[in-house]
């Protein structure tokens, strides 16, 4: 009894001195996390031209002797950390691209890259906090690196381009990425991911069970009546009618027919192009939009519906229609049993208080293909200074992050890689 006292008395230190050590090396890591961070606002790259970018994250995983393969996706970066041993796998991502937004902030850091994007000249910028996502996970894996004879398993770093989707004619971001393998070789067993939020107050973390994120659609509905004189309707087809009796009908399969005591849906048509002249019916006309939903089965049920009315309408009024989807990217579902699993390390690093449940947004994340060949966590790291009462929105000029929020991301990220692969 007395040698199991002595032996119990000695682990406590040492593993109370262990903490105390990552503590410190949390510490010192944030001064690293910011100075990059900082670095990648002021230099960002549009999606599938992250050259630069993933140059820099190459060097510094290189450098923590973590195994390295570039290239993927066209620029994305690959890190392979082993432990131990490598029964169970675990990925962390970060995406890294930015958006055509000018930066109207007055940042030391600011952004003064000019590119041009769909043949327009703009200012670049990382207008949804990318460039943290990045300089989090730099920073983790640093951490894990220090730490690879605690770490039972295997850790994949992910940094991924074109989160904001390839330019037109080309593939790009987490669906490419996929395609290439980077859920292979070794096998990843869960993939955690997180997303700054500007709305959000420092300290907080905020999730949710199943759809956080919506699937985003995107549809083109080509409405052909009969072009004639606007004198004369009736000799005609007329498709800007038939169009606005569409656009009425749809709304009814969200008003009338989804649950949305379940989960929200949204139907928007946000362009609609026809005509040349004010006394010409045309013979055509396009309508373009978008579809969010959070169920799958809503989902389903929901473009199912939409394929139906939009023929049977336009054939009521003499014309005919046909419409196509493009999926742009998945529901972000977080899997139940890895939520229940994971959440008690997310309120052991952030404090019970901290962790909240948010209702879901209607934004889209193509870190949900990734959640659909593999379990997923995804969730939300406060950035709003405390006591700020005015969020600086995602994607636009005046987006703003406040540093101090990024070590809680590399705490999270960290703990959640010993837990899961410890326990």
């Amino acid at each position: 009894m007395k040698y199991l006292f002595l032996i119990c008395i000695v682990f406590g230190i040492t593993k109370s001195q262990s903490q105390n050590n990552l503590e410190q090396q949390f510490i010192d890591i944030e001064k690293k996390v910011i100075e990059w961070r900082h670095h990648f606002h002021e230099n960002p790259e549009l999606s599938n031209r992250e050259f630069n970018t993933a140059e820099k994250i190459t060097k510094h995983l290189k450098s923590l002797g973590i195994e390295v393969k570039t290239g993927v996706a066209h620029t994305g970066v690959v890190g392979l950390l082993k432990g131990n041993n490598s029964k169970k796998v675990i990925a962390l991502r970060a995406d890294i691209d930015a958006l055509p937004v000018t930066e109207r902030n007055d940042l030391e850091f600011k952004s003064h890259v000019v590119s041009e994007f769909l043949g327009t000249k703009t200012g670049v910028m990382h207008a949804c906090g990318h460039d943290t996502h990045i300089a989090i996970l730099m920073g983790v894996a640093e951490i894990l690196a220090k730490n690879k004879d605690k770490i039972n398993g295997t850790v994949k770093f992910i940094f991924q381009p074109a989160e904001e989707g390839p330019p037109p004619g080309e593939e790009g971001g987490a669906k490419l990425m996929i395609k290439e393998g980077v859920l292979e070789n070794p096998k990843v067993d869960a993939i955690f991911g997180l997303h700054i939020n500007s709305g959000t107050p420092i300290g907080t973390i905020k999730y949710k069970t199943g759809g956080i994120m919506a699937s985003v659609e995107r549809f083109v509905i080509n409405v052909k009546g009969k072009q004639t004189h606007g004198s004369q309707p009736w000799s005609g087809v007329d498709p800007i009618l038939i169009s606005a009796k569409i656009i009425d009908g749809l709304q009814t399969i969200i008003s009338r027919e989804s649950e949305l005591t379940n989960e929200a849906a949204v139907i928007t048509v946000g362009k609609i192009t026809s005509g040349v002249r004010f006394n010409i019916i045309p013979e055509s006309a396009e309508l373009i939009g978008t579809v969010r939903t959070l169920d799958p089965k809503m989902k389903a049920h929901i473009e199912r519906r939409m394929r139906e009315m939009v023929t049977t309408i336009a054939k009521a009024y003499g014309g005919s229609a046909s419409i196509t989807f493009q999926n742009n990217t998945a529901i972000t579902y977080n899997d139940a049993t890895l939520v229940e699993q994971m959440l008690p390390t997310i309120k052991k690093v952030a404090g019970e208080n901290n962790v909240k449940i948010m209702k879901a947004t209607t934004g889209g994340e193509d870190f949900s293909y990734f959640q659909e060949v593999v379990p997923g966590f995804y969730f939300f790291l406060g950035g709003m200074t405390p006591g700020n009462t005015k969020a600086f929105p995602h994607h636009t000029p005046d987006f703003k992050i406040d540093d101090n929020s990024m070590l809680l991301g590399v705490k999270t990220l960290t703990q959640i890689t010993f837990d899961y692969l410890n326990n």
